[in-house]
């Protein structure tokens, strides 16, 4: 019985390519056959490199025989002449989910946090499919194939593209006469992506940074689950564990996410082919960095209709560029020696494949690269060299005839041979009957000039005295046929020329005249047509745009390297004990501060007169969400501690710059307050053009984002159905203590199992429990979101039972109200200096809150929370002095010596001291007043922002746009089609934003 049933499997999984040789099939009449067939005179180009002038392709059974100049042609051969035309490898798109039904998505409504019971056996997160194979899922699309079929295809990879953890691609052949050999590969790839599945209504992952989180526990489950530890079986994870060994593709879909991709490839020693988004050019010395292979689109931007002036004003600059820069993208990643194939992904039509692929040649790609791209590097990529991409002995016959080299915009493509069958896209045989020719109807004499494409000539015909004579022409099956109008247009004494072409160098038929009476016509050639020059060498596109660092309004047109600096005279706010120094000198060498003092000199700097003006640390804003891709909350959950903004810091977001402008340069960036416990924080410094890497702050200390009040418990989430736990204010401290006890337990087992000498079977790790983990070992600090008095206490007593002390409250509009418990605990305060009755909670807010927590012994800090307000936290420190009379030194410490403190880098930044970083500020004057303004904002003594550079950058941004627009309307006067000039809306983050991909 047990036999049936694995056969009855068998059956069911086993694809049709598999089926013995002597299986009956009914589904279709065999056309095998032992014959050969010999292309000769042809130039093959058995890869893009090995080419063959003159020579014999020789196929048999669906496979190449041989390639070469002296093959010796078989008796039982068919022989085609291709005398004058070309054969190419076949193209290979190895990113398709061709054959593939599209997956219909699981309604919205209800959405929650709990796994599928129904999944039982599979992995807990529903958005983990490594276990579905599209070879299982694969039907054949005889319409899909033969669009991919005219553009050049033989062979595409496809995959289900659905969920973080797709499962297997299958390699299929675009076979549409022979069924039984299209699945060449059933599993050859495994995929995986930053996007969530359509089929799931499981809330988690909602963010880029849950799905990075979910992939990392994923792959430390795996490693846990091949370890032989777990007890029961995970059909996700046995699927994960024996797909290891075959090519692993990762979609990106963004040059930023394609860092991403590298880096948890890094860290778990894995090797993804990313499938990228056509901007890496952009980020090109950081792409390139991670030794990457690619897969690339090109589906470039069509042009803005920017005729309306207004419309056009609403544009980026950053859109305009991309439009102008995009066809670069292929030269940019040739040129730096990155390996790609190409893509269609992306693209509206398949036939839109050639035309921007002719475009990117124009814009400096290798023609050999390309076909390279499209041949040799994605047979490599999977592993196939042997059977695809080339024409060597033994691989599969997928070949395109053309009438020249291939990637002319004048090339014909004849036919597209896939596994030895013949696909028509143009008649092979018609006759090339272009050339300049004497035509002659009856006595009457003309020149005839015959040009266009093989399969589309058009005629021109002129008399004898260069007068022009309308004509039209068509060439059906070799028959052309003409009609030649009167030089009097008022006329209609047409007349029609029709004759079968024999031989094109002799042209003639018979001419029948207005009146039905008939006459002979002869041309005879005089020239041979004028061949296009390969369009690479002609017709450039519009000038390009240089790249800068980001790539948008005010980027760097390089990166920006530290000077040695000396402020000259300056009033120095020094925030240590020396207090505000007047006339002072200040020298900034190697990024540090190296000294402060009167009368300074240094042969190698640069002298600023600061005479008159205000030099300060730089502003710190403890909490802030900008500069952060794809979500700022992971909310499905009430714990995400798991998440990390470090790992989606935004490098390109223009607030950076923002920042600067208002002497930010450092800024902690906190996950939302969506539920008790959020994701771990990023601190960075807002070096502006600088990979995101490179902003985080080194060795920073670990921070963690709680929360309390109503945004927890989801009273004020809208229309989205609060589903999960808690709901209430009591719900939320037993979230605390049951994920704290449970962090508690699974550190002791952890530190008995290393205490041990690592002996017997490992705890799972697991990346939630670790982190909170640190915070009961101190070695992590927690920044809470916070309003009501009540909440603020209560955290504090679940810390002290588990004997650690919360680090920050941040809002914490009450803590005027338990300054001494604070005190007590040991915990410090950012807060807003005057927000108040945005919502129930803040309604007892006071401005006086700060300096009443200050004055009881508390570190306080102003924060932003808000992307517009941390561009004048200047100001809002000197609310303090206003609400509270706060001296105006201390009350400049709430924005940068006390958040310092409280993120535990104050020994680097916050202050004006010799050895500190040099990350300083100098002000037009005092930097409280509502009038003072940044004129050089420094981070370890670069300069990232200067005023007087600024004014000459707007500017260049007038005179950039200028030329883009004029570039776009004159790509709509030449007719091509545009699309409309639209405002992109950016999304600015704030605690309670909720964002799903």
């Amino acid at each position: 019985m047990k036999k049936i049933v694995l056969l009855l499997v068998l059956s069911i999984f086993m694809p049709k390519s598999y089926a013995q040789e002597y299986f009956p099939n009914n589904e279709s009449i065999p056309n095998k056959t032992n014959n050969f067939t010999a292309f000769t005179n042809a130039k093959i180009y058995v890869t893009p490199t090995q080419i063959i002038q003159k020579g014999t392709l020789l196929i048999q059974n669906g496979k190449v025989v041989n390639a070469g100049t002296n093959v010796a042609i078989p008796k039982n051969c068919t022989t085609i002449d291709l005398n004058g035309k070309s054969i190419y490898p076949s193209f290979i798109d190895l990113y398709t989910s061709f054959g593939i039904e599209k997956p219909k998505p699981a309604a919205t409504a209800g959405r929650g946090s709990l796994y599928d019971t129904k999944r039982v056996g599979y992995y807990w997160n529903e958005n983990i499919k490594s276990e579905q194979n599209a070879y299982q899922a694969f039907k054949y699309d005889q319409t899909k194939a033969e669009e991919l079929l005219k553009a050049g295809f033989g062979v595409v990879g496809s995959h289900i593209p659905d969920g973080i953890a797709r499962g297997t691609g299958t390699l299929v052949a675009l076979n549409n006469f022979d069924n039984s050999n299209q699945l060449l590969t059933d599993k050859l790839t495994n995929h995986f992506a930053f996007s969530r599945s359509v089929t799931t209504a499981q809330s988690y992952p909602s963010s880029l940074m849950g799905m990075m989180a979910l992939l990392r526990q994923m792959y430390y489950d795996l490693d846990w689950y091949k370890k032989g530890n777990s007890k029961t079986k995970d059909l996700s994870l046995e699927a994960l564990a024996s797909n290891e060994k075959l090519v692993q593709i990762f979609t990106t879909e963004d040059k930023l996410n394609s860092l991403r991709a590298a880096k948890i490839a890094k860290e778990f020693g894995l090797s993804y082919i990313l499938k990228g988004s056509g901007n890496e050019f952009e980020r090109i010395e950081e792409i390139k960095q991670t030794n990457s292979k690619f897969i690339i689109p090109i589906n470039f931007p069509e042009a803005y209709d920017v005729s309306d002036p207004n419309q056009a004003n609403q544009m980026e600059l950053k859109d305009l560029r991309y439009w102008n820069q995009a066809p670069s993208n292929l030269k940019v990643l040739s040129d730096n020696g990155i390996v790609f194939a190409l893509t269609t992904d992306k693209l509206k039509k398949i036939e839109d494949f050639r035309t921007n692929l002719l475009k990117a040649i124009q814009y400096g790609f290798d023609s050999t690269k390309a076909l390279e791209a499209l041949t040799t590097v994605p047979a490599a990529l999977l592993g196939k060299s042997n059977e695809v991409g080339s024409l060597k002995n033994g691989s599969l016959a997928n070949f395109v005839i053309t009438s020249g080299a291939i990637f002319d915009a004048k090339t014909v493509m004849y036919e597209n041979w896939v596994q030895g069958n013949k696909f028509v896209i143009n008649d092979l045989n018609t006759k090339d009957i272009r050339g300049n020719y004497d035509l002659t109807i009856g006595n009457e004499k003309f020149k005839w000039k015959i040009n266009g494409e093989i399969n589309a000539p058009k005629s021109e015909i002129t008399t004898t005295d260069a007068k022009k004579v309308n004509s039209k022409l068509t060439f059906t099956n070799n028959w052309v046929s003409t009609v030649v109008k009167p030089l009097d247009s008022t006329k209609t004494n047409f007349t029609r020329l029709i004759g079968y072409v024999d031989n094109t160098d002799n042209l003639s038929g018979k001419a029948v005249l207005f009146d039905g009476s008939e006459l002979k016509w002869a041309a005879v050639k005089t020239a041979a047509f004028a061949k296009a020059i390969d369009s690479s060498k002609v017709e450039k596109g519009p000038a390009i745009m240089p790249v800068t660092y980001p790539n948008n309004a005010y980027g760097n047109t390089k990166k920006l390297t530290a000077t040695t600096l000396l402020f000259k005279n300056a009033t120095v706010w020094t925030n240590e004990k020396e207090g505000i120094l007047e006339e002072t000198d200040v020298l900034v060498k190697n990024g540090k501060i190296a000294a402060v003092g009167k009368n300074l000199s240094d042969a190698s700097a640069t002298v600023v007169d600061a005479k008159g003006k205000h030099l300060t640390s730089g502003i710190i804003d403890e909490h802030s969400h900008i500069a952060i891709s794809n979500g700022v909350n992971e909310g499905g959950h009430n714990s995400s501690a798991e998440v990390t903004i470090q790992d989606v810091v935004n490098s390109e977001d223009v607030n950076i710059y923002r920042e600067l402008a208002g002497g930010v340069t450092t800024s902690q960036l906190l996950h939302g307050s969506a539920n008790p416990i959020g994701g771990r924080s990023a601190i960075v410094k807002w070096k502006w053009g600088a990979a995101a890497d490179e902003m985080l702050y080194k060795n920073q200390p670990g921070f963690i984002k709680f929360a309390l009040g109503e945004n927890v418990k989801q009273s004020n989430w809208g229309n989205v159905n609060p589903t999960r736990f808690p709901q209430s204010r009591m719900g939320v401290e037993q979230v605390f203590t049951d994920y704290f006890q449970r962090a508690k337990d699974y550190d002791v087992a952890w530190k008995a199992y290393n205490s041990s000498n690592k002996k017997g079977k490992a705890p799972r790790v697991d990346l939630e429990l670790q982190t909170l983990a640190e915070i009961l070992n101190k070695e992590r600090f927690i920044s809470c979101h916070s309003y009501v008095q009540s909440e603020i206490l209560m955290l504090m007593k679940v810390a002290e039972k588990f004997n650690f002390r919360v680090n920050t409250y941040t809002h914490i509009l009450e803590g005027y109200k338990v300054a001494d418990k604070m005190k007590e605990h040991g915990v410090g305060a950012s807060t807003f200096s005057d927000w108040w009755a945005y919502k129930f909670e803040v309604n007892d807010a006071i401005p006086f809150n700060g300096p009443i927590m200050h004055k009881a012994g508390l570190v306080v800090a102003y924060n932003s929370d808000d992307a517009e307000m941390s561009r004048r936290l200047n100001q809002e420190a000197a609310k303090a002095v206003k609400y509270g009379n706060v001296s105006e030194e201390d009350a400049w410490k709430f924005v940068t010596l006390n958040p310092a403190k409280l993120l535990h880098i104050d020994d680097k930044v916050g202050s004006i001291k010799t050895g500190k970083d040099a990350d300083i500020v100098l002000w037009n004057a005092n930097p409280l007043s509502i009038y003072a303004k940044a004129e050089k904002t420094l981070i370890e003594g670069v300069v990232y922002y200067d005023v007087q550079k600024d004014e000459e950058q707007r500017k260049a941004i007038i005179k950039e746009r200028s030329e883009l627009i004029g570039q776009l309307l004159q790509e709509k006067n030449k007719g091509m089609s545009t699309q409309p000039a639209k405002k992109k809306e950016k999304v600015e983050y704030h605690c309670d934003s909720l964002e799903e991909l």
